[in-house]
């Protein structure tokens, strides 16, 4: 969604009114997003809203959002109001991880922050697909609890056919889009210079958590020597049943009955100040599980599907992905 005419979109009139991240974290989901937000928000140089995704920027997520307490910010102005409480000597940044997905957010954030510096972090494609599907069935956006045949779904899913019904996102389904890596870090570097842009793996992460996080800290110009807490967040679940899942789904977003039943009964048994959350402690404690083993010869076929594009991004940064993540043995 672009801002009203009313609401120009250059550095100087952004500086007038607020606040505009000097870096973005752009994705992708799945790979460390979450643990480097919450690692970088606690430097005493850096500030970062409380709310992860505001998601402004790309404008493929404003046909529908999921409700959240902290809102989806509908204009510049309300955008630039997430960072109101950031020092005036500290670095700002944001992290919306399908900005690396999207089509439009490269663009867009070089309209209103052309100095911007961009984060991004790139997993294997077919761990990265995995947990994707995971964490889509988990919120929603995906119905199909099978990964192999919400993959197989992409064809119809193109064709408008198979859509959930409730999905917000029907476009970020199509799975495939979201390992075009090469193209993904084109849009970028048509818009900002190399020394702007840096690309991290989930494999750098993971292997040392600490050293990842200084070098981003060094490329950010802060102190790259402050004190740093290890952390690995938002673990991937999957739901233990899919029918007990929608149906949660329905309470927490008031649709039908069933859930205005419920939801009056959690408003007569429990304070207001645990209302908010009892839904969400459900969810959390009877809903969730881990992952059974991925299926090893639907990510063989998936990543020979894939392993163009490994070759492709190992060229384009001058990397050897195709060696690190055991494409090398793929015919």
């Amino acid at each position: 969604m672009r801002p009203r005419p009313d609401e120009a979109v250059g550095p100087a009139s952004a500086a007038a009114k607020g606040r505009i991240p000097d870096f973005f974290i752009v994705g992708h989901a799945k790979s460390g997003t979450t643990a480097l937000y919450s690692m970088l928000r606690r430097h005493p140089q850096i500030f970062m809203p409380d709310g992860k995704e505001p998601w402004f920027l790309a404008d493929e997520l404003h046909e529908r959002t999921p409700p959240r307490p902290e809102g989806t910010p509908k204009t510049l102005q309300q955008y630039m109001a997430w960072f109101d409480g950031a020092g005036a000597e500290q670095r700002v940044g944001e992290a919306s991880p399908l900005y690396l997905w999207s089509h439009t957010a490269a663009k867009r954030i070089a309209e209103v922050r052309p100095d911007a510096r961009i984060i991004a972090i790139l997993r294997e494609p077919a761990s990265f697909l995995r947990s994707l599907h995971l964490q889509f069935v988990q919120t929603y956006i995906e119905t199909e609890n099978d990964f192999a045949k919400a993959i197989a779904l992409e064809p119809a899913r193109r064709e408008g056919r198979e859509i959930p019904r409730y999905t917000y996102w029907p476009q970020t389904l199509l799975y495939s889009e979201h390992v075009r890596y090469v193209e993904q870090l084109r849009r970028y570097h048509a818009v900002f210079s190399p020394e702007q842009i840096l690309v991290l793996t989930y494999d750098d992460f993971r292997e040392d958590n600490e050293a990842t996080v200084r070098q981003v800290l060094r490329f950010l110009e802060v102190d790259a020597g402050a004190p740093i807490e290890p952390l690995h967040a938002n673990p991937t679940v999957r739901a233990r049943s899919q029918r007990t899942h929608e149906l949660l789904h329905a309470v927490s977003v008031g649709r039908g009955p069933l859930s205005l039943t419920v939801k009056a009964a959690i408003k007569t048994l429990l304070p207001q100040r645990l209302r908010r959350g009892a839904v969400g402690t459900i969810r959390n404690r009877l809903l969730y599980t881990e992952p059974p083993p991925a299926n090893e010869l639907v990510m063989l076929e998936l990543r020979r599907r894939f392993k163009p594009e490994v070759v492709a991004l190992s060229d384009f940064l001058g990397r050897d992905l195709v060696r690190l993540w055991g494409y090398d043995s793929i015919a």
